[in-house]
């Protein structure tokens, strides 16, 4: 009995060594096959002002990340203001090429095991219609990596991209057979003819459309108007998210996206990486 304990003492001090309790070959087996749960209604805002630009967004597991972008002579620079324009900053070497590479590493995934798409929201800070076509000369370098719209259909991939900022995009956009993008609409694009093929997202503001900030309970008729947003959009087989809803951690914020979460909204707006997606973690069981 007593060469047993010492045995097994020894396997477990080993196992310690190693920097981790062995954990059960099914468990093993299951974590080779997928990757940590995807957190798919978080959106980071304002992606690239991490310090480390869509590794930090991944790392905390997220679905959605944003990126601005201005054109300038043939590239495509990502950054909040025209003054902090960096020529080392391209959407290439900071989104597109990594993307490409972790996607070709998960054998067709950005998450390992998980085949949902991430969207990669593009901020277009410069004129619309010239940035775009210019963006999309740029992504057609990456056959297998975006959601492709061909002659009325839709066909899957590991990105889906879609185009918001500057409204002079739509132009072109609608006149593509084949694109590689699609359009950020806004709450007066609900019920709109444009099909969800073209407009998979409603975004807007927050601040613009409710006055409740968190802070003492919602009111019914905002709460019940939020709901026929969601529905509406919904229906039509677009998602939902609104910007500018409070971002510093507290009790107004967790509120908040309370309300979102039960009235089912896609994406959920933030610059705190970590304190969304320990909010999701605690409560959001989709």
């Amino acid at each position: 009995m007593a060469l047993t304990t010492r045995r097994r003492a020894l396997t477990t001090f080993a196992t310690a060594l190693a920097g981790t309790v062995a954990a059960p070959a099914y468990a093993q087996a299951s974590e080779r096959k997928h990757g940590p749960r995807p957190l798919w209604r978080a959106h980071a805002h304002n992606d690239y002002l991490h310090p480390r630009p869509l590794f930090d967004a991944l790392g905390h597991r997220f679905g959605s990340l944003e990126a601005d972008i201005f054109l300038v002579g043939d590239q495509l620079l990502v950054a909040h203001d025209a003054v902090e324009l960096d020529p080392a900053r391209t959407l290439e070497s900071l989104y597109l090429d990594p993307l490409a590479r972790r996607v070709k590493a998960n054998h067709g995934s950005v998450y390992r095991g998980y085949r949902k798409p991430i969207q990669l929201l593009i901020d277009l800070k410069t004129e619309g219609s010239s940035t775009y076509l210019e963006l999309d000369r740029h992504l057609r370098r990456y056959k297998h990596l975006f959601t492709t719209y061909a002659y009325g259909r839709v066909f899957p991939g590991p990105v889906t991209a879609v185009i918001s900022g500057d409204r002079a995009a739509r132009i072109p956009m609608e006149a593509q057979t084949v694109r590689r993008a699609f359009y950020d609409g806004r709450l007066a694009d609900l019920g709109s003819p444009a099909p969800a093929s073209f407009i998979p997202l409603i975004s807007d503001n927050w601040t613009l459309n409710f006055t409740w900030r968190g802070i003492g309970p919602f009111p019914e008729a905002e709460r019940q108007k939020l709901r026929g947003i969601i529905s509406a959009a919904h229906s039509r087989r677009q998602k939902v998210r609104f910007w500018a809803t409070p971002d510093l951690a507290g009790p107004a914020r967790d509120a908040l996206w309370g309300e979102l979460l039960a009235a089912d909204v896609d994406y959920l707006n933030t610059d705190d990486l970590a304190g969304l997606e320990k909010f999701l973690d605690a409560n959001d069981r989709t």
